[in-house]
């Protein structure tokens, strides 16, 4: 059974709980390993329609000493000091200034925007486009995340084909053709260049593509490359924590998994999680 969650949010962005209750509940769950990775603050004209940005930003420093408290004083389980960093194109300097700045145990890229357009905030922006407008915008995710290999800032991919949020059918359907195959695993090699590790998330059982991130493509690709796996439930909620790492741990063995990794202070661990 999967004991490592490094994918967590709470009340300072979007989730529904403090971090001392976020704790609590992977304490209760058996948790060994557990990672808080509150979104980071974004510059300017990245934004949502309904967006957490300004009070997250405001109050990111007693997130970082409430973790920081947590990792000193806490009952046995090994608490680090995350960040899913927003990647946004052509804010390399905004990115660089922020991880620089807080003493990180590792760095979650998370591609939400396509430039400025967050794609994951609601379904009906998707409905708009044709096939081939979706296939476009497939092919951007993937060029993104070689451009967020190339910074050498990260140190896992978070869930790596959100894209297929709101279109699962039509990303099906495209990633099973000869092109988008080449595009994914060039992104994914750059992943596995760059010393970064490809996080395998049950949150996109939760969302409306009810699909594990990522999917058989990209898992089959992973394994032939060599590409590590990390655990995440991307939980903003004390009952997401952890949630359905049964069927993740069954999901990674059936691909030949039986070790994931975690980062603290930027260093890759590697652990069984198969008994």
């Amino acid at each position: 059974m999967i004991t490592v969650d490094t994918h967590i949010h709470t009340l300072f962005s979007h989730g529904k709980a403090t971090v001392q209750e976020m704790y609590a509940a992977a304490r209760d769950k058996g948790m060994t390993v557990f990672g808080f990775s509150e979104h980071s603050p974004r510059p300017e004209g990245f934004d949502y329609p309904t967006d957490y940005k300004a009070k997250l930003t405001a109050a990111w420093p007693e997130y970082i000493r409430q973790v920081s408290d947590l990792k000193s004083n806490n009952d046995g389980i090994k608490v680090l000091l995350g960040i899913e960093m927003d990647w946004t194109t052509g804010q390399d300097a905004y990115i660089r200034q922020k991880l620089a700045a807080d003493p990180f145990d590792y760095v979650i890229a998370g591609i939400h925007f396509l430039g400025t357009w967050g794609f994951d905030y609601k379904a009906d922006d998707w409905a708009e486009w044709t096939e081939a407008e979706c296939h476009a915008r497939y092919e951007t995710f993937f060029e993104s995340m070689i451009d967020v290999a190339k910074t050498g800032l990260f140190n896992i991919i978070a869930h790596p084909d959100i894209i297929k949020i709101f279109s699962v059918d039509v990303f099906r359907s495209w990633i099973g053709t000869s092109k988008a195959q080449e595009a994914v695993r060039t992104a994914l090699c750059a992943v596995k260049d760059a010393g970064m590790a490809m996080e395998v998330s049950s949150a996109g059982l939760r969302k409306m593509c009810k699909e594990i991130y990522p999917g058989p493509y990209l898992m089959e690709t992973a394994k032939a490359i060599g590409l590590p796996l990390s655990f995440g439930s991307d939980a903003h909620s004390t009952a997401s924590v952890g949630y359905a790492f049964d069927q993740l741990t069954e999901y990674a063995h059936a691909y030949g998994y039986t070790q994931s990794v975690y980062f603290e202070n930027r260093t890759m661990q590697v652990r069984s999680f198969l008994p």
